[in-house]
């Protein structure tokens, strides 16, 4: 039974059609779409530009999106909208100019933005209202100003000296030379401007002609590579892709293929499955086991994911039973270890909605600019604020993932689908840059081993194995953390949240749909 007295809110239950996002306005537009007949493509669509207004540090239109959507009936399709670097990109053209590494506010770490191409993508071959419609909410907060809600406030507050060392990025997000606090009131007129653009034009409306070579040019301005030529080609750059999945239990979980981490995510769980971690098992040793598999996976991800035309086959080989079980085999139950790859050769903030619409269509959608406020860079003439994505690219030559001409970067950003018996049961998501594969797997061993609802599997404590540390939330107990750090583990309390997520359950059996809106963030579940 739920405990009333705990400050937590209970799943959300409706029987015809679902929303979860990570912000109040995000999740009304959305579910208003639906409301007027729009199905899960439409409503995903109003929500996200909604909140690419209202949660401006997080996501936006100048990032990437990818996107796993589940006709009713119908096989998983997904959709990679990753941006390329610009042609004129390499790691020679970078270090010949004096290049040594990319950092989050780094001209060569904007590659084109994806995301846009990838809506007009989606909405050409699944939505059903215009896009003028769709845009309108956005439009309205974008134009006529937006509240500022808490955990936007306090994530704004932490990135302000970021946005600072834009001239551009500062005079619009820290008026009056400081970040805006809760419930003051904040517009991006320019970002209106974009999405009526967008509207009526498509694609083309942001990546061709003023509006596209403006951006190239004011990149190239700050030392960039970009060309008009490489805006005009990311038009088209989103592209529907066959998903990949592995078998968790009775269920099967899909996620996009690479250039995304979702590969990292599956290898976790499939580590896993050969562990018990159901309820009789201890907490400690429950963390212990997910930091174990996921140091395993990361370090894989690192030296191995990229673009999918530099590590083809990857998948197949990571998921295949003679790696698992060479990885399985190297966790030692009492012992953190050294993650190491299968063959041992070394290689030196966005936003998540899910949908499901009257007819059974669901959609996993999710949105990034990476980096809060993403590159901070501002194009002043088009109001677009850049993403960090290349900063992901190395400088390594001969590296899967070294930046190169019209390359696409590895992605921490992944969407999850979870089906039974070949019927999707659970669009689900985790944010949180690089904490999302860790989370995805921790979020379904809640919900499938433990039998956790929703609502709990997202409130229940987390941890994140991660960069020679576990990060560890405050909820976890002393007792628990005792027996990690005698495990050998060594702690780190997580200075923020570690993530977000949201999930829409469907039981097939009662026809009820089942949602939960991480309570990490200011968003909700909602269905009618």
């Amino acid at each position: 039974m739920f405990d009333f007295f705990s400050a937590r809110r209970p799943t959300t239950l409706a029987s015809e059609a679902m929303i979860a996002t990570s912000h109040p306005l995000s999740t009304a537009a959305g579910l208003e779409i639906l409301a007027q007949g729009g199905n899960a493509v439409d409503a995903a669509l109003a929500a996200c530009a909604v909140q690419c207004v209202v949660d401006p540090l997080m996501t936006g239109i100048g990032g990437d999106c990818f996107v796993l959507y589940a006709p009713a009936g119908q096989p998983v399709k997904a959709l990679n909208g990753s941006g390329r670097a610009p042609a004129g990109a390499s790691v020679e053209a970078l270090k010949a100019l004096g290049v040594t590494g990319l950092s989050q506010t780094s001209p060569h770490s904007v590659t084109v933005p994806g995301a846009i191409s990838a809506w007009c993508r989606l909405h050409d071959d699944h939505g059903t209202l215009p896009l003028d419609r769709l845009f309108a909410r956005a439009i309205g907060y974008a134009e006529n100003g937006y509240p500022i809600t808490p955990r936007v406030a306090l994530d704004w507050a932490a990135s302000a000296s970021v946005v600072a060392g834009d001239e551009h990025a500062a005079r619009l997000f820290l008026p009056g030379g400081r970040a805006p606090s809760t419930g003051e009131r904040h517009a991006q007129p320019l970002l209106g401007a974009r999405l009526r653009e967008i509207a009526a034009k498509g694609a083309p409306g942001l990546y061709s002609g003023a509006t596209g070579a403006g951006m190239a040019t004011h990149l190239r301005g700050l030392g960039g590579l970009h060309t008009p030529e490489d805006f005009a080609d990311g038009a088209s750059a989103a592209h529907w892709v066959e998903p990949i999945s592995a078998r968790y239990g009775d269920y099967d979980v899909y996620e996009c293929p690479p250039n995304g981490q979702g590969l990292a995510a599956l290898l976790i769980l499939r580590i896993l499955a050969g562990f018990d971690l159901g309820n009789g098992i201890g907490e400690a040793e429950r963390i212990h086991l997910h930091a174990e598999a996921t140091k395993l996976a990361y370090h894989h991800r690192d030296a191995l994911i990229a673009d999918p035309a530099h590590c083809e086959g990857l998948a197949e080989t990571l998921l295949s039973e003679e790696v698992v079980g060479t990885l399985r085999a190297r966790i030692d139950p009492r012992r953190a270890g050294r993650p190491a790859l299968w063959d041992e050769p070394e290689h030196k903030d966005t936003i998540y909605l899910s949908v499901v619409d009257r007819d059974g269509n669901a959609i996993s959608f999710i949105n990034s600019i990476f980096h809060a406020f993403g590159s901070s860079r501002l194009d002043p003439a088009s109001g677009v604020l850049f993403h960090s994505r290349g900063a992901s690219f190395r400088l390594i030559e001969g590296h899967p993932n070294a930046i190169a001409p019209r390359k696409r970067p590895m992605h921490t950003i992944i969407p999850g689908m979870v089906f039974r018996d070949g019927r999707a049961v659970m669009p689900f998501g985790v944010m949180g840059g690089q904490y999302q594969a860790a989370g995805h797997a921790a979020f379904l061993s809640n919900v499938i081993d433990r039998g956790l609802d929703l609502q709990e599997a997202m409130d229940a404590p987390r941890s994140f194995a991660f960069d020679g540390e576990l990060q560890i939330e405050p909820g976890i107990d002393q007792a628990t953390r005792d027996r990690l750090e005698t495990l050998g583990h060594r702690l780190a309390l997580a200075s923020s949240p570690l993530g977000g997520s949201q999930a829409i359950r469907i039981d097939h059996e009662t026809g009820l749909l089942h949602g939960g809106s991480d309570s990490r963030k200011d968003g909700m579940a909602l269905g009618f």
